[in-house]
């Protein structure tokens, strides 16, 4: 979900402003929220104290629009293949959160697992360094990986009291950034009537790639977790390669069977 929501708002954001995409994208995914608050009862959860949602949710809403706006810019003027991969390195900092503040602890087995997903999430984006590595867009991949990382980690800090109240914490924040955007410009960006389909997709996959790695953090260990959710850059890499004919290289093919044999080691132990 997370792979295909960033390969349309990609593409969106060649042709419309990105903070337009992201503003508008951001209100479907807070709707989302409120939608499945109202008919599971999730607003019953505990909002404040050591593990409440509210805090968790406004920084981890700001630190993952930040982190958003970095990537769709960085989409919108680089390649897919250099950007992607390095903005997936962002699941590093709650995989270092989970083991020294969490405590998790893992077998010799399964920390080639997660050293295999991860290097195999890299490679398999298709880190682009033949033709160099133009400076603008890798510095916005690099601001996406601190932001991403920053927000996961309080997601699952979040999602300690309720993850589907973090998330919509995380919507309601961003929702209210999009408003005072929305009353600056006047303007959603030419953003029009052929685009909705395109913007309602992102907004609920995104949301819900959230809901489901916040769930996944209380299921288990998080450190697990963040790693085979930071696998999303693989579904952005094949849909470059099947929809917009971005050629494969040798070394995606590497990083696919990496992250696999990662993927199998991690599951099975």
């Amino acid at each position: 979900m997370w792979g295909s929501a960033d390969f349309q708002a990609g593409r969106l954001s060649k042709k419309f402003p990105s903070i337009a995409v992201l503003a508008t994208t951001q209100a479907i995914g807070f709707f989302t929220g409120i939608f499945l608050v109202a008919i599971s009862g999730a607003w019953r959860s505990a909002a404040f104290g050591a593990h409440g949602y509210f805090y968790a949710g406004v920084i981890a809403g700001l630190a993952g629009y930040a982190g958003l706006m970095s990537l769709y810019g960085g989409l919108s003027t680089g390649r897919m293949g250099v950007v992607s991969p390095i903005s997936s390195l962002g699941a590093l900092i709650p995989f270092t959160y989970a083991i020294v503040i969490k405590g998790d602890h893992l077998s010799a087995v399964l920390i080639i697992g997660v050293v295999a997903a991860l290097v195999g999430a890299f490679l398999a984006t298709g880190p682009e360094i033949s033709q160099g590595l133009p400076l603008k867009p890798v510095l916005l991949a690099i601001s996406a990986a601190f932001f991403f990382g920053l927000a996961l980690v309080f997601m699952a800090i979040g999602s300690e009291s309720s993850a589907l109240m973090t998330m919509t914490m995380m919507r309601a924040t961003t929702f209210i950034i999009g408003l005072g955007i929305f009353a600056r410009y006047r303007h959603v960006g030419g953003l029009g009537r052929a685009q909705i389909p395109t913007l309602v997709f992102i907004g609920i996959a995104d949301f819900s790639a959230n809901l489901l790695l916040g769930v996944a953090t209380t299921k288990g260990l998080v450190s697990l977790a963040m790693v085979l959710g930071s696998l999303y850059p693989i579904a952005t890499a094949l849909l470059a390669y099947k929809l917009l004919h971005e050629r494969l290289h040798k070394v995606q093919y590497i990083g696919v069977v990496l992250a696999v044999i990662g993927v199998a080691l991690i599951s099975a132990f």
